[in-house]
């Protein structure tokens, strides 16, 4: 990726149009208040269910993070207000026990930490998940402290405009996200739907910060621990999702990648299945026995060749809805650098390819829903493709 993306009359203009277009969409927003009635009881005694959602469902990946520093309050409302049908969270505990949202425990790269002088003593060298990294880490800080630091935007080579609103949010915490969908929900009469994902469970729970039990309280404290609350669970490790079944009936996803891939907790366990296993029809069944769905790389719908082209659809979404699962593939973005070498347009890596190209041939597998950088575009493909 080269430093410093030009701006391009197609980023706007796509923006500005799902800004004005969106709002006939059924768009998702809010959630019940805390200690009283369900999420979506108070907005004319309807509660939703996942079925309910539009499909294809536009879950916006970390808030609308093709425009603003993913998994701030600002990402997250400017997906609303685009429309965005689900919103996503990742989550990682803070030294104190605090669920924050950030992508990683690695903070070195989405807030400006490197810049306090009073915390250069935390930088540390540490392995997660059979990873090392040397940054600065979420579990080293109370919530107090992180509360001092400022997000910024994590691929600033990529998204140059982006980085005009580093400094302006802080690091959210879940529980101020679920307030800020409570606020919105009313606001607009309709429930936001939110996409929480628990991060490195089997890593936090090994250093007594587990996130289910934790995760668990928040959404049973704010009415999103039912089988029809406005809110998805998910993880990369299955059994976090398992953990979860027994904690709260809210709708939990399984999160795949490669195929060669062991998930964490199945190599500290020692079971041999990889992601190759879990998508064949008896691994699908075993994940449906605590989820209601899959969110597998898109890789997984669609191979790419050598040269990065889509070939042909693997039988995933027919054996997944053949077991009952909904199917959230993940991440759809605009720039040419992230989309299949089909729809990539020009030189520039950074310059926005045919997304709506390739979002049509992804709807045409059947999938529930996906998750996008860019949930302006991910509206008006889906309004096309629902015509």
């Amino acid at each position: 990726m080269t430093q410093g993306a030009s701006s391009s009359p197609g980023r706007r203009s796509v923006l500005g149009a799902a800004v004005l277009g969106t709002a006939a969409i059924g768009v998702g927003a809010g959630a019940g208040t805390a200690q009283a009635s369900p999420a979506g009881e108070r907005h004319g005694g309807h509660r939703p269910s996942y079925r309910d959602l539009p499909v294809p469902t536009v879950i916006a990946h970390r808030g609308a993070s093709g425009y603003r520093p993913e998994h701030t309050l600002g990402a997250y409302q400017l997906a609303l207000d685009m429309g965005a049908h689900v919103i996503e969270q990742d989550l990682v505990p803070t030294k104190d026990g605090h669920l924050v949202c950030r992508h990683e425990n690695d903070i070195t790269g989405t807030t400006d930490v490197a810049d306090h002088p009073e915390f250069a003593s935390r930088k540390a060298t540490k392995t997660v998940d059979g990873v090392s990294i040397t940054g600065w880490f979420t579990e080293d800080f109370t919530l107090a402290e992180l509360k001092t630091l400022r997000a910024k935007e994590r691929i600033p080579g990529t998204r140059q405009e982006n980085t005009l609103y580093d400094g302006r949010w802080a690091v959210p915490t879940f529980e101020e996200v679920l307030r800020w969908a409570e606020k919105e929900g009313r606001r607009r009469g309709a429930p936001v739907w939110l996409h929480a994902e628990t991060k490195h469970p089997t890593y936090f729970r090994g250093l007594g910060l587990g996130l289910e039990e934790r995760l668990a309280r928040l959404l049973r404290r704010y009415g999103r621990h039912r089988a029809n609350s406005p809110q998805f669970l998910q993880s990369f490790e299955p059994t976090s999702m398992e953990r979860m079944a027994g904690l709260v009936d809210t709708p939990r996803v399984v999160l795949l990648w490669t195929p060669d891939d062991r998930p964490w907790d199945f190599r500290e366990s020692g079971d041999p299945r990889t992601v190759a296993d879990l998508v064949k029809p008896d691994g699908l069944k075993w994940i449906a026995s605590f989820a209601q769905g899959i969110g597998p790389l898109l890789d997984l719908i669609i191979p790419k060749d050598a040269t990065g082209r889509l070939t042909e659809p693997t039988t995933l979404v027919r054996d997944a809805h053949a077991k009952g699962l909904i199917l959230h593939p993940y991440t759809l973005r605009n720039e040419n650098s992230f989309l299949p070498a089909d729809f990539r347009r020009g030189t520039d890596p950074n310059a926005y390819g045919d997304a709506f190209g390739a979002l049509e041939v992804y709807f045409k597998t059947g999938i529930d829903g996906i998750f996008t950088d860019n949930p302006d575009t991910g509206l008006l493909a889906a309004a096309d493709f629902r015509g």
